[in-house]
């Protein structure tokens, strides 16, 4: 009994100073906390550098790397927000969400994902050893080297490994895209472009996360940004140096003009929207005004339409992929030109407008079209798919 009465009391004793370190413990933060905190200061005090221009807080927060290039770009705002910390003894990997903003142009923030290795310095202090792009994320222009910009009456252009002669170039046919696009489109949107030029077609592949391969023979691309709202996400324009130099100064105009008009019309752009007439559309401001005719723009339907092979139906979705065969991409980018073109035509240029509205208006792509169909030309998928091929012979023929 008297065993049994000691081992009671040692597992009182015991119970009773586990309670105890668990009350204490509960005042006290994991040292993980403790560190995520730590670091998210640094990463703090390192945009407030970068907003501010002000090297010498900069480094004492991370090593120089690329905060030169970046001198030339006009931020709004830079903010990090750790999502992720991995600490071994004392070092780290953090995974973090930038946030930020041209100034002027940007109404919502990019937003990308960058990774950055840590260590603590002498005095116990986090230092950032490297910062760069997460895995699977884009690059940015100032991760390939020194910034320059340009800024023209509607647009900034912003390059690396360029001329400053190149960038206004780009400048100008941005000066001019962007009131041609308004005169189709109307006003209402932002009305400014940032362009981004590169060093080369890898340099393109990088700012889009992906391989250049994807993008070999595409001379420019428009990609919302991550993180803006979902009706209307901020753009930027991204060129192809080496596809878009070899492009003769009127191609060029209409490339530029191209990309502008998916700018424009992003707000009204969604899942709903096919890309025939996404793309058809913007073809149609591009071309728009410039006295190309039919078979100077459409040369591969211009064939098709000799050899008597003109497509049975409007291109889809995947006819668009860049993977495609050169001549396939030509058709359906053709393709949407000529059946927006065909609108334009027979139901005048505003309803052309209405009727990209309306389909962007829908819920789901299933129905978006025939009922923009039905609504604002009167027709059906059917009938306006014959009228287009009648259209075709009647333009190319």
């Amino acid at each position: 009994m008297a065993d049994r009465g000691r081992a009671s009391g040692r597992a009182v004793v015991a119970l009773c100073l586990l309670l105890l370190f668990a009350l204490v413990g509960c005042d006290q933060k994991p040292a993980t906390d403790t560190a995520k905190s730590e670091v998210q200061r640094v990463l703090d005090l390192r945009a407030t550098a970068i907003l501010d221009r002000n090297e010498p807080g900069f480094v004492r927060t991370g090593a120089l790397s690329w905060f030169g290039n970046l001198a030339a770009v006009p931020l709004a705002d830079w903010s990090y927000r750790l999502t992720d910390l991995d600490r071994t003894g004392d070092t780290a990997t953090a995974e973090a969400v930038l946030s930020y903003r041209v100034r002027g142009y940007d109404t919502a923030p990019v937003t990308v994902g960058r990774t950055l290795n840590l260590s603590l310095d002498a005095g116990g202090q986090w230092y950032v050893d490297t910062e760069r792009p997460a895995q699977q994320a884009a690059e940015q222009l100032w991760d390939q080297g020194e910034v320059m910009a340009v800024r023209g009456a509607h647009g900034l252009v912003l390059g690396v490994g360029q001329s400053a002669a190149a960038l206004r170039s780009y400048a100008d046919l941005a000066d001019r895209a962007v009131p041609a696009v308004s005169e189709a489109w109307g006003t209402d949107w932002s009305r400014r472009v940032v362009v981004l030029v590169p060093k080369s077609l890898e340099g393109m592949a990088g700012l889009l996360g992906s391989p250049a391969s994807s993008y070999r023979g595409i001379a420019a691309v428009t990609t919302g940004e991550t993180g803006a709202p979902a009706l209307a996400p901020a753009d930027r324009i991204i060129v192809n140096p080496d596809a878009y130099g070899v492009l003769g100064a009127f191609g060029k105009q209409v490339v530029l003009t191209h990309e502008t008009t998916h700018v424009a019309t992003r707000a009204d752009t969604t899942p709903a929207t096919p890309l025939w007439l996404s793309e058809g559309y913007a073809d149609w401001v591009g071309y728009r005004g410039t006295g190309r005719t039919p078979s100077q723009a459409a040369p591969e339907l211009s064939q098709a339409a000799t050899e008597g092979k003109l497509p049975a139906a409007l291109p889809s979705d995947p006819d668009f992929g860049f993977g495609s065969d050169a001549s396939g991409l030509a058709r359906a980018y053709e393709s949407g030109w000529m059946a927006c073109r065909m609108i334009a035509d027979r139901w005048g240029e505003v309803r052309l407008g209405e009727f990209y509205q309306a389909v962007g208006a829908h819920e789901e792509r299933a129905g978006a079209v025939e009922d923009a169909m039905a609504k604002v030309l009167g027709t059906t998928p059917g009938e306006f798919t014959e009228q287009w091929r009648e259209y075709l012979r009647a333009q190319l023929g």
